[in-house]
């Protein structure tokens, strides 16, 4: 059975002259999942999700949304699509149910009812009356969300909607996705730098790097092949490496400073530690951790993290 993709990018490239913010990627987003793109600031995120709803022109390249090329039947195409780029404008002096009805007679061939259901949707149905000047930074994402689903979209896609809340505001986001996902079958992509909060809601990750897209995984596949390591701290590296290769035929290492990952698990942590000793080197620290995605996507781009 074919994959049904939602988004589907073919050697997608934007120029800005000389310069490439986006170079040959290529996207895959399935129907009713949530895909998490990842990527530092400055990494192509914003202006790969501007391409796909028509607001940049590719410089080269397919888009594929519902599986029909972008530049055909816009009209239909876009009616599916919800979205938030850039930070939601709402007039500050009315209330939340005012800017909604405001969005909704403007947009046209929308029902009456569903500015009230959006608002349900999102948690808001009890502050609909209160200015949007008074909602916390939390409660305006969520009304941005609102105005983005108001029409019922199949699709939604989002730039970074966590950017700047707290860590409970992050969390009413993160249920609100989940249940938009899982309860109305919304296929939901979303940008992000904060990569743990991605981790706990996406399908599928997507890494993008200087304008590259250099991973697409599933999550939970990505899960089940984390790997265990031996961490130890050591007075001299270059002696410990020399030791696990000649004593043990370890390969299988990463130096990081003054520290130590061994992913061979034919020896254990005690063995090793009492040969390093035997051989006069001071041992600090030694722990058993599990690789997390952090871990894994600092690798992938080379140190220091995603955000």
């Amino acid at each position: 059975m074919l994959m049904e993709y939602i988004i589907e990018t073919e050697n997608l490239v934007k120029q800005y002259g000389a310069a490439t913010v986006v170079n040959n990627i290529n996207i895959h987003v399935p129907r009713g999942n949530i895909y998490g793109l990842l990527g530092r600031n400055g990494a192509g995120k914003t202006t790969a999700m501007r391409m796909m709803l028509n607001l940049v022109f590719p410089t080269s390249g397919t888009i594929h949304l519902f599986g029909v090329d972008c530049r055909e039947n816009t009209e239909k195409l876009y009616c599916k699509i919800g979205s938030i780029v850039e930070t939601p404008g709402f007039y500050e002096n009315l209330t939340a149910y005012e800017n909604l009805e405001l969005l909704r007679r403007l947009r046209g061939k929308q029902k009456k009812e569903y500015v009230q259901d959006a608002l349900k949707v999102v948690g808001l149905q009890n502050e609909r009356t209160k200015p949007f000047s008074d909602y916390s930074l939390g409660m305006k994402q969520r009304l941005g969300i609102a105005a983005a689903i108001m029409h019922k979209p199949e699709l939604l896609i989002l730039d970074e909607p966590i950017n700047g809340l707290d860590p409970i505001g992050i969390s009413e986001i993160r249920l609100l996705l989940s249940e938009l996902s899982q309860k109305y079958g919304t296929t939901i992509f979303i940008s992000s730098h904060v990569l743990n909060e991605i981790e706990q809601i996406a399908d599928i990750i997507g890494v993008m790097h200087e304008g590259k897209l250099i991973e697409e995984v599933n999550v939970e596949e990505l899960h089940k092949s984390n790997r265990r390591y031996l961490e130890f701290k050591v007075s001299d590296t270059l002696a410990a490496v020399k030791l696990l290769e000649n004593h043990y035929r370890i390969t299988d290492y990463l130096i990081q400073e003054d520290t130590i990952r061994v992913y061979d698990h034919t020896y254990n942590s005690g063995e090793i530690n009492k040969c390093f000793i035997n051989n006069e080197l001071l041992v600090t620290q030694v722990n058993v951790y599990e690789e997390n995605l952090e871990d894994y996507f600092s690798t992938l781009i080379g140190g220091g993290g995603i955000a």
